[in-house]
């Protein structure tokens, strides 16, 4: 057995938790990898709603999903995951999982990166918007100066959540010489 990477790890942990016919939120849906893997989890009387601020990101997802036949299931928005409440339509969904994959958009451009201004907001988010026992796998890359700022940011806002509340976890290599992705997961009691 090898042990899994960090997207690896995500998905094995997201596979247990959705099952057919759930809402999930894909909050950085970037090439469209996560979100073609959460539209096959979902099935098709399952909704994935699908968030990137970027326009390249959009499209990188929606011909993805196109090429897979797995956009029946999927809404795609170009929006900031700042704002994540104010997306959603009805109270009534509650997801039961909300990921996020932090960084820059791979292939595109690397000065355009998520920032802890904007996605500790949405993390306090998600919190609210998971129904009990739901799930937050967030991805995080320290190996650019801003990855770096935002998983330490994110450690220290994780480790401060009420316990009685929330489950919270820290996934990493700790013996590797460059900084390799991260996971954190946070499940709703």
């Amino acid at each position: 057995m090898e042990i899994p990477q960090a997207v690896e790890f995500s998905h094995y942990l997201l596979a247990r938790q959705i099952n057919e016919g759930d809402f999930v939120i894909d909050a950085t849906c970037g090439n469209g990898h996560d979100t073609g893997f959460l539209a096959r989890l979902v099935g098709e009387f399952g909704k994935v709603l699908a968030l990137d601020i970027q326009e390249d990101a959009i499209e990188a997802t929606e011909m993805e999903l196109k090429d897979r036949g797995l956009m029946e299931q999927v809404e795609l928005r170009q929006a900031d995951h700042s704002n994540l409440k104010g997306l959603l339509k009805t109270e009534e969904l509650r997801p039961k999982a909300i990921v996020f994959n932090l960084g820059y958009l791979p292939g595109g451009d690397k000065s355009v990166v998520t920032e802890a201004a904007n996605t500790l907001p949405a993390l306090e988010d998600s919190l609210e918007l998971l129904g009990n026992g739901g799930i937050l796998v967030v991805t995080a890359y320290p190996g650019h100066e801003e990855g770096l700022k935002e998983r330490q940011e994110i450690e220290a806002w994780a480790a401060k959540l009420d316990y009685k509340a929330y489950n919270a976890s820290h996934y990493r290599f700790i013996n590797q010489e460059k900084n390799p992705p991260e996971v954190f997961v946070i499940q709703k009691r």
